[in-house]
């Protein structure tokens, strides 16, 4: 084949830059793909639909009790919440940063609650919701947000990793993860482990998921790539991302490939359910592509108003996960007013345990940064902390001298 045949059909007679490679998206591109996208295709797996109904999918099953799904929102609501008080906390000065997790409290806690006490998961920086299923309560995400540490839970014995900074790199740590898991014999039936990874549509086109992929499939490795697509890395559209659907992306490797709505809570579970014990059987890897959006900033430091139009903000608003969940509760399981006011009653007491919390978080010890660097402390490190703390007391005695004289 020439080169002059490698020219794709739409962009044969054009000139200047493809589209996925213009400097910014036009407002027609943007509206194109939002109404191209905005049910997620005929792929989708829904069993809740945004008016709140209830439908059936012949490949997900999902027998659910009431007191299931009562759980399930008051899950949401609590997590939304607290993530509320975050951004509040961030702009009252009290935290550096904040990223919100605003419009994906289904897709993280569906997948959340699927998880077994033996799996193991290695967030992004969003997975509030997940580190709430993972028995891990808000106060102990402030930390990483004021400075204070890198994380105050222990991640063997929640069986969820640390936050990672670093775009990316957990989907290498959970792959690595579930080799050994492999390694060790212990997948191979419905009792097995499983390893779940979180990431995001635009850290699909970093090369260290790439990688992950790749090494996963060789491998057999039994981890789930939950991907979030919220639509927008940042300032780049997902057209910016890939020119397929991220779910087919997983034909490449050699694996199953799904996309949910990330919006839907029960389809959320089901899809992560299934996945994960695919895994645990010894058929994974499986790559879940939640749809759904970000109805926030991507973190406290960005401006969505610079690049996303109004108009696509307001017709997500009419899939909130959490108010399909509730006229659904209210409408097919009679659930009553007073469970509302109940859980919304419950949010306010953790907000304002939340704030206490973080006006209150003591100013960690100089020495903290040398702790815990090995689990055996290195004779370099030890030689480092000394030189440190005496470089500071030098300050203390120059201001006692000068308070002598």
């Amino acid at each position: 084949m020439s080169p002059e045949q490698w020219t794709r059909p739409e962009t044969e007679g054009t000139t200047g830059p493809p589209a996925a490679t213009a400097a910014k998206p036009t407002r027609e591109q943007v509206i194109a793909g939002l109404r191209a996208t905005s049910e997620g295709g005929a792929d989708l797996v829904q069993l809740l639909t945004p008016e709140g109904q209830r439908v059936e999918h012949p490949d997900f099953e999902l027998d659910i009790s009431t007191a299931q799904l009562r759980d399930l929102y008051r899950d949401m609501v609590l997590v939304r919440r607290a993530d509320r008080e975050g951004n509040a906390l961030q702009r009252q000065g009290q935290l550096g940063i904040w990223v919100p997790l605003l419009g994906q409290e289904a897709a993280q806690i569906g997948a959340g609650r699927a998880l077994q006490p033996q799996d193991m998961a290695f967030p992004s920086y969003r997975e509030h919701g997940v580190a709430w299923c993972r028995g891990i309560d808000p106060t102990q995400l402030l930390g990483i947000f004021r400075g204070s540490d890198h994380g105050s839970w222990d991640p063997i014995s929640t069986r969820f990793h640390l936050y990672t900074i670093v775009i990316g790199n957990q989907c290498l740590n959970a792959t690595g993860y579930a080799m050994g898991q492999r390694f060790e014999g212990k997948v191979g039936d419905r009792n097995g482990e499983a390893t779940m990874a979180f990431f995001g549509d635009g850290a699909t086109s970093q090369g260290d998921v790439h990688e992950a992929m790749v090494w996963s499939a060789v491998y057999d490795a039994p981890v789930v790539f939950f991907c979030q697509n919220n639509q927008w890395a940042i300032s780049e559209p997902l057209e910016r991302q890939t020119r397929v659907p991220l779910y087919q992306r997983a034909s490449g490797y050699g694996f199953p490939g799904i996309r949910v709505d990330g919006n839907d809570v029960l389809a959320s579970l089901a899809v992560s359910r299934w996945a994960l014990d695919e895994c645990r059987q010894g058929n994974g890897p499986v790559l879940i592509e939640a749809f759904t959006y970000r109805m926030d900033a991507h973190t406290t430091s960005d401006d969505p108003t610079r690049y996303r139009l109004a108009d696509e903000h307001e017709a997500w608003k009419l899939k909130d996960p959490i108010e399909r969940l509730r006229v659904h509760l209210v409408r097919d399981h009679g659930v009553d007013q007073d469970f509302f006011d109940g859980v919304e009653a419950e949010a306010d007491e953790l907000a304002a345990r939340f704030r206490d919390f973080c006006f209150n978080i003591p100013e960690p010890p100089p020495e903290r940064m040398f702790s815990e660097v090995y689990a055996e402390e290195t004779p370099q490190v030890a030689a480092q902390r000394e030189a440190y703390l005496q470089y500071l007391a030098g300050f203390a005695d120059e201001a006692m001298a000068g308070g002598v004289r």
